[in-house]
């Protein structure tokens, strides 16, 4: 028993965050809080950042519940790098240092189809306005942010680590299928946007040149693949995409939680340059 006890020490030993700082772009959102979550879980102190000041004091309330004293906030456009190195100088001005970056913002454009409007959605109409915007938060924003943060953790030589946010459509087309409506003309039925795969797959190239670049310098980077949460959407889709799943459902939101443990601690401290794809077995169907 004594050595099952010194075993299951060292495990968590590997996992303890205790003493470690994590930045968690996004974070108001549903993911966000429960990646903050999952941090907070094992010791680590998490710096919640969002554009939105009203949800970002909301997901602090409910985080600092269980974890007094270890939930900071700062609100910062991701798409501004004057507003992410000001952040930056604020937390290194009161002593803070970075040693996790969890680039998560993204805007995920929820599928939803008008009668007799043409949906935008679809590629022929796609605005490139929403391009531009979408891409900027999604993509650009991971780069400036570890652009900035990744610099740091380098440049004092203590190393760092950085998990991107990606998706299981990282890896694999959307099946546009999951999206029909009845009665909808081909030119109008409703799809995942273009922009979505673009991001998330480019988030993957991000992670793989990031693993290279700082890696002499002590900085790894790794990406994280979720599928879909089940936060209860429509039963016909639910229905459509749990077909498509060897594990016939959805995630639940807190499944994730040890993934991003296990990618943001001594645990994976020889995992660089991957991406870990947890989606119920649909990419291997």
């Amino acid at each position: 028993m004594k050595g099952e006890t010194k075993s299951g020490n060292a495990a968590a030993r590997r996992f303890d965050l205790t003493g470690r700082t994590a930045l968690i772009t996004g974070a108001a959102g549903l993911l966000g809080r429960e990646h903050a979550a999952a941090l907070l879980e094992v010791g680590a102190t998490v710096v919640l950042t969002d554009i939105g000041k009203s949800q970002l004091d909301a997901a602090v309330a409910a985080l600092q519940l269980d974890a007094p004293g270890r939930v900071l906030a700062r609100t910062m456009d991701v798409c501004s790098v004057e507003a992410i190195r000001e952040a930056a100088q604020q937390l290194a001005a009161s002593g803070r240092r970075i040693d996790i970056l969890v680039n998560n913002a993204a805007i995920d454009p929820k599928v939803q189809g008008n009668e007799g409007v043409v949906e935008t959605s679809r590629l022929e109409n796609f605005p490139l306005e929403q391009w531009n915007l979408q891409v900027s938060v999604g993509l650009t924003g991971a780069f400036l942010c570890s652009q900035v943060f990744g610099a740091a953790m380098a440049r004092d030589g203590k190393g760092g680590v950085i998990v991107n946010i990606a998706s299981d459509l990282s890896v694999f087309s959307p099946d546009q299928r999951l999206y029909r409506r009845a009665g909808l003309p081909e030119d109008q039925q409703p799809v995942k946007p273009v922009t979505y795969s673009v991001i998330k797959a480019g988030l993957v190239g991000l992670t793989r040149y990031l693993a290279t670049y700082w890696a002499d310098r002590g900085v790894r980077s790794n990406a994280l693949s979720p599928g879909g949460v089940f936060t209860n959407q429509g039963e016909e889709f639910v229905q459509r995409l749990t077909a498509l799943i060897p594990l016939g459902r959805m995630a639940r939101r807190e499944e994730y939680r040890a993934a991003l443990q296990f990618l943001c601690s001594d645990a994976s401290a020889y995992m660089n340059g991957q991406n870990v794809v947890i989606d119920g077995g649909r990419s291997v169907w």
